[in-house]
């Protein structure tokens, strides 16, 4: 994954767009094949660590890691530690993380529609 540097061009222009256009900014926010599959599978309830890793095999444990602090910090998912030996973690959609479904059925819908017209 590419860093784009803050001084950049580039970063002033999506900074830009993303403050003027919502659109961008949750695109922004969701965007990236990992955090949108995460939420999809968040959709079902609180999945642990090791769960999450399994129904995501491609995943490497640093990006889902990268990831699940990224989704947590834009409040998209709330991350649950319980004092128990050993310490179980569980990671859950926020209330704004969960009006993300009708956005993610619709992007389910429309992508296997597409798909079908590539075949």
């Amino acid at each position: 994954m590419t860093k784009i540097k803050e001084a950049s061009t580039n970063f002033s222009n999506r900074q830009a767009l993303a403050e003027e256009c919502p659109e961008v900014y949750a695109a922004h926010i969701i965007g990236g094949q990992w955090s949108l599959v995460i939420c999809s599978w968040l959709l079902t309830g609180k999945l642990r660590f090791s769960e999450l890793k399994s129904r995501l095999p491609n995943i490497t444990e640093r990006m889902l890691t990268l990831r699940l602090r990224k989704l947590e910090e834009d409040k998209i998912i709330k991350r649950t530690i319980y004092a128990e030996v050993p310490p179980r973690v569980e990671y859950e959609l926020t209330q704004i993380g969960y009006e993300l479904q009708p956005i993610i059925k619709q992007l389910e819908k429309w992508g296997e529609k597409h798909k079908s017209l590539q075949s």
